[in-house]
């Protein structure tokens, strides 16, 4: 095999992680979060720009809040889950890019001075980084369930503000019985690739 990430580290990012659908009680700590996000924000982006926001949904009146905006079959894992997060990008980001390309400062005002632009790069950028912290979850032995069956809108007004668009939303934890489906079939490598 020509992959250099060993065959175990394969199966617990990719083969053998699954959407979790059910989790056990034990809590996800601080702790954990602050190692996943200290790994992940390493993935690149365009511009090294970093427009995801994630909003830890801990206290039950706040996770109670967020259910009600849930599609019907994602309220009870969503109530029942460790830990919740609501992924979001930020359509502001473009202010932390002196900071992020020190070397560029311009890119600010040269790409980004439009809401529009900055709209459609930071759901781009944002969901790349989503997929990174999926990833990340499970680097930390962790399951996690992203689901976007959800009142996006609702989502926004209760727990954002107009200067971040929600992605998704993230249950979080250690997997519990029967926690994922069977695997559904994936496309033939032959199926996606074409040269040109």
């Amino acid at each position: 095999m020509s992959l250099v990430l060993d065959p175990a580290a394969q199966d617990l990012l990719f083969r053998e992680a699954r959407t979790a659908n059910s989790f056990t009680d034990e809590p996800v700590g601080d702790e954990q979060l602050q190692a996943i996000y200290d790994l992940v924000k390493y993935g690149p982006t365009a511009f090294n720009q970093c427009p995801l926001r994630v909003t830890l949904v801990r206290s039950p009146e706040a996770r109670e809040r967020l259910v009600g905006h849930l599609a019907e079959g994602n309220r009870a894992k969503t109530a029942a889950a460790p830990l919740v997060a609501i992924l979001s990008a930020d359509n502001e980001f473009h202010e932390e890019l002196p900071q992020l390309m020190p070397h560029a400062p311009q890119l600010k005002d040269a790409f980004f001075s439009e809401r529009p632009v900055r709209e459609g790069t930071a759901a781009l950028n944002a969901a790349l980084q989503a997929a990174y912290f999926i990833i990340g979850v499970r680097a930390a032995g962790l399951a996690a369930g992203p689901m976007t069956g959800l009142d996006f809108e609702g989502v926004r007004k209760e727990f954002l503000d107009d200067d971040h668009t929600p992605l998704m939303v993230v249950n979080i934890g250690r997997p519990g019985l029967d926690a994922a489906f069977p695997r559904s079939p994936r496309l033939a490598y032959e199926q996606v690739v074409t040269t040109v």
